[in-house]
């Protein structure tokens, strides 16, 4: 079986090889010792036992974790049957996390070929708060402190289809390996400065456009709000200019991200509610605009909706989809052509005349004439406008 890969994960190794950071970087201190070296083991111990297990379960081959998704003594955490758990040695007995708690632990995770591709000691974080991939939000909620077990998950539960650069391929599955180091309350939200939750958001909304983009829409809204959470949060100093307006842009685009995520779960009122929020702080943003047209049509608030779908489209003229959502509106308030019995473009045709009607019956008994030639009529049907696209989460 392939040993681990020799350089780990890039993110958690650069720091290490890096130069050092901080005032007196350039410094060199020589300590009048001995020299001595200390070798460096080749595989780390806890990687050893990870290889190990693995080894215990299947030897990867062509199929890789394939046959460990039908395998028995796996219990499933979802329906699909595509994110799984397997006990390798059991917890202290202590509570399960519970929601809004933190948690410590130690994870390892492997491509199908073997590579490591995650290695942290002791990563916190609080489930449920997007700021982990799937398989560690529902997985570690079900372990006990001290517990230690895999999970296998399938892309939708680890990178998704794109994976991650440069060291998880597209749709590629991953085992992990997790131990339950700890469990506390959740920390209290503490003052961050301006840059720290500008950071902390755009992570969040990132994380919520991952779930948009794999069509899991609710844990997408979850993350846009706690990304909201983050902006809005206590300050431990107040925003420079720059700050405050990078800060606004941000609320903007979760704001937006909300009400996608919203109208596409089916909640009208809350969508609308995003859009009135981003547009009391942006007035003109387009995005935010069209959302409240559509709202508001589909609300039968055409009055309304008319209104905000053309200042829509005097910031954004060449905007197919408003062009589109404005030409529904228009032959919704206009009158059906079949409203008016037999009108003609020039007016409503009279009835026919007592001499015409009797003219009629005398003809009816007349010798006919010679059949006169009929037109092939050929029916005209008026072209439909283009459905608008779907509108996409903000970036």
């Amino acid at each position: 079986m392939p040993g681990p890969s020799p350089g780990g994960s890039p993110e958690r190794e650069a720091g290490a090889r890096g130069p050092p950071q901080g005032p007196g970087r350039s410094r060199r201190v020589r300590f009048l010792l001995p020299h001595t070296a200390i070798p460096l083991p080749s595989v780390r111990q806890e990687e050893r036992l990870f290889y190990r297990r693995l080894e215990a379960l299947v030897a990867l081959g062509p199929g890789g974790f394939g046959p460990l998704f039908a395998a028995d003594g796996w219990s499933d955490l979802t329906e699909d049957r595509l994110l799984r758990k397997r006990v390798m040695q059991d917890g202290q007995g202590g509570p399960r996390p519970q929601p809004g708690q933190e948690v410590s632990v130690k994870v390892l995770g492997a491509l199908e070929d073997g590579g490591l591709v995650e290695r942290d000691p002791r990563l916190t974080f609080v489930p449920g708060h997007g700021d982990v991939v799937q398989a560690l939000e529902l997985g570690v909620p079900t372990m006990q402190p001290g517990e230690v077990s895999f999970f296998l998950a399938a892309f939708p539960y680890g990178y998704g289809r794109p994976g991650r650069e440069p060291d998880v391929p597209p749709e590629a599955p991953l085992l992990f390996e997790v131990t339950l180091l700890e469990v506390r309350d959740g920390p209290d939200p503490q003052p961050l400065p301006p840059a720290d939750r500008l950071l902390l958001g755009a992570q969040r909304r990132e994380r919520g456009n991952f779930h948009f983009t794999r069509g899991d829409f609710a844990a997408a809204l979850h993350s846009y709000r706690l990304a909201l959470r983050a902006l809005d949060g206590p300050a431990s100093a107040p925003p420079g200019p720059q700050e405050e307006e990078e800060l606004r842009e941000q609320r903007v685009k979760c704001l937006n991200n909300c009400a996608a995520a919203e109208m596409k779960l089916e909640r009208a009122d809350e969508a609308l509610a995003s859009c009135e929020a981003a547009l009391s702080i942006s007035p003109d943003n387009g995005r935010a605009l069209l959302r409240r047209g559509q709202l508001l049509a589909q609300q039968g608030r055409d009055a309304e909706a008319m209104l905000v779908l053309r200042r829509a489209l005097e910031l954004d003229p060449a905007s197919k989809v408003i062009h589109a959502e404005l030409s529904q509106l228009a032959k919704r308030r206009s009158p059906p052509a079949s409203a008016a019995p037999q009108e003609s473009l020039h007016g409503p045709v009279p009835p026919p005349s007592p001499g015409y009607v009797a003219a009629q019956a005398v003809g009816a008994g007349s010798r006919p004439g010679p059949a006169r030639p009929r037109m092939a009529l050929t029916t005209v049907r008026p072209r439909r406008p283009p459905a608008p696209p779907a509108a996409e989460e903000e970036a």
